[in-house]
């Protein structure tokens, strides 16, 4: 059902969102036992790394870090890093690693769009990657807050599903949405792309955003875009009849390289 926005769509995603951390610290595709993430494995792949660079000794702001293994990676790589997500259940779970593993990371518990009320400071970098911008409505609003929390030649590291991705029903077979879709999206989550025998069945409230709204939207915050990249496969397994054609290298069976499913930007602050 598509329909404008809804006044409430934080509290629902917000319950969705905490629902599905329980599940995901146990699955293995957050990898989270003794052999991965808490032995040292990290949770940033090839692509964000190489966008990154060295961030040893960089001020780091991680939006929308869910249970935090991405900002826990960053200070592992010897960033001062700062991770911000909306749920609770999340940031109680990364604050809990954080300890655990002894690394100096900070967490906020906060929707992004009021974080200019909760946090003071200006970032070298500010991150955000994989299934983040799809949950929020006006990508305008979001580029501000990317903008506001960078420092003066202080860069923004990208990640993100192809918009054209959300144009296909859950199996692949077909198209369901329009790429130009500026509406909410209200649909029933039964299950979760980190462990598909969880069963969840609670409402969920997105939107799609093509690739000219959201590169306007950070021109008009003031960011130049020094760098754009297409992919057409994904770091995960995460969505439905998708093959493993190279290592760590996920594309949709039946359609291998015929459809980009990942981009990536860098901008800066001037």
């Amino acid at each position: 059902m598509i329909m404008n926005e809804p006044l409430n769509y934080i509290e629902i995603n917000r319950a969705l969102w905490d629902a599905k951390t329980k599940h995901h610290v146990t699955s293995a595709f957050y990898n989270m036992d003794n052999d991965g993430f808490i032995n040292g494995a990290t949770s940033l792949n090839e692509i964000e790394l190489g966008l990154l660079g060295n961030v040893s000794g960089k001020t780091i702001l991680h939006l929308q870090c869910h249970f935090g293994q991405d900002t826990l990676s960053l200070s592992r790589l010897g960033a001062k890093a700062t991770g911000v997500d909306f749920s609770g259940g999340a940031i109680a779970k990364a604050q809990e690693l954080n300890t655990k593993l002894g690394l100096d990371a900070e967490f906020i518990c906060t929707d992004i769009y009021d974080l200019p009320n909760k946090l003071d400071q200006q970032f070298d970098i500010v991150y955000t990657s994989y299934g983040t911008i799809g949950w929020l409505p006006d990508m305008q609003r979001w580029a501000q807050v990317v903008a506001k929390f960078l420092k003066p030649g202080g860069k923004f590291v990208f990640v993100e599903f192809h918009p054209v991705v959300w144009m296909f029903n859950y199996d692949f077979t077909g198209l369901e949405y329009s790429y130009f879709n500026k509406e909410a999206i209200i649909e029933t989550a039964t299950t979760t792309y980190a462990d598909r025998k969880a069963e969840i069945n609670m409402q969920e409230i997105g939107w799609n955003h093509d690739l000219g709204e959201v590169l306007q939207a950070l021109l008009d915050a003031g960011l130049q875009i020094d760098i754009f990249k297409e992919y057409d496969h994904s770091p995960y397994n995460c969505f439905r009849n998708m093959i493993e054609d190279e290592p760590k290298r996920f594309r949709i069976k039946g359609l291998e390289g015929k459809l980009p499913l990942l981009y990536s930007l860098v901008a800066t602050k001037e």
